[in-house]
């Protein structure tokens, strides 16, 4: 009977870090929602301020604004990636 007991433990592992992962995928979910929604309106605050007529110096500024906007931007995007976790017995289909 070890055999059976050791099975049982690792399905018992197996399930613990299943429901880690999808707690981490929820997790990750909740955080790109919760930064995008404001970064798309600071972007696009951004991008109207960028057609107005603006002097040299606070163009740049804007202009740094809406790059660091961006790149925030496909940061979170890449979350997105890991944010579904794998299906049970860690293959992907």
């Amino acid at each position: 009977m070890p055999q059976n007991d050791e099975a049982t433990r690792l399905r018992a592992i197996v399930a613990d870090y299943e429901k880690k992962m999808t707690d981490a995928a929820a997790l990750i979910a909740r955080v790109r929602h919760e930064i995008n929604n404001p970064l798309a309106a600071l972007l696009g605050q951004a991008q109207l301020l960028l057609r107005e007529e603006l002097p040299d110096k606070p163009r740049k500024r804007v202009e740094t604004i809406e790059s660091l906007a961006v790149r925030i931007k496909e940061i979170v995007a890449e979350l997105r990636g890991i944010q579904t976790p794998l299906p049970a017995g860690g293959r992907e289909e």
